[in-house]
């Protein structure tokens, strides 16, 4: 079973992700998978230099990933041409491991971590959406407490989402993340409990 997990930024995706995870999921992420592709030597992390320059690179020769962010959010067109290199290679790279993993593993539930699961029309891939939600002022807390966010780029994230309502409508099963850690795990678990009840493992 493909499951896709999605959400705003700062919802709780990744929390969700180890969860599930702890309790047998197999996790593919697409931001893991983005990292992979910029590192220094592959062909997107080439293409992004001579796009962009060497001022995106960090002592390290490795891509400065804040300045970067900074920039796809204030040129709509970098985000663009930034999405239109990564994203064809990362649905590739979901597809190849899930079709590794269902071969080896033909009862797992894999699941997969898309920011932009519905922008990028990853539906018809998968079995089943799970998004989790939370009002914007938690988002906002969250991401204020992560240290390189300033409050610009905050802002500039959060005007870039898909609305609240219009993920939510796409989900065929939603986790509310406005409470404790405890709250959450209680609802995660629930949901895969009534996720095997439905695929006859009760």
């Amino acid at each position: 079973m493909r499951l896709g997990l999605t959400g705003g930024v700062a919802s709780g995706k990744s929390t969700v992700a180890e969860m599930l995870r702890g309790l047998g999921a197999h996790i593919l992420d697409a931001d893991l998978m983005a990292r992979e592709l910029v590192e220094p030597g592959q062909p997107a992390f080439t293409e992004i230099v001579q796009q962009w320059g060497p001022q995106y690179l960090l002592a390290d020769g490795r891509l400065d990933r804040s300045l970067l962010r900074d920039r796809i959010f204030s040129d709509p067109a970098a985000k663009k041409w930034l999405e239109s290199l990564l994203h064809p290679q990362i649905r590739q790279l979901f597809l190849d491991r899930s079709q590794s993993l269902q071969k080896d593993l033909p009862e797992a539930v894999i699941v997969w971590v898309v920011p932009l699961l519905v922008e990028n029309h990853y539906q018809a891939l998968l079995d089943q959406v799970l998004v989790i939600d939370c009002p914007s002022s938690l988002q906002i807390e969250r991401l204020q407490s992560r240290p390189g966010w300033s409050g610009p780029q905050i802002e500039a994230v959060l005007a870039a989402q898909l609305p609240r309502a219009e993920r939510n409508a796409a989900a065929d099963y939603i986790i509310s993340n406005e409470k404790d850690v405890q709250a959450l795990r209680e609802a995660v678990l629930d949901y895969w409990n009534t996720l095997h009840k439905a695929r006859g493992f009760a």
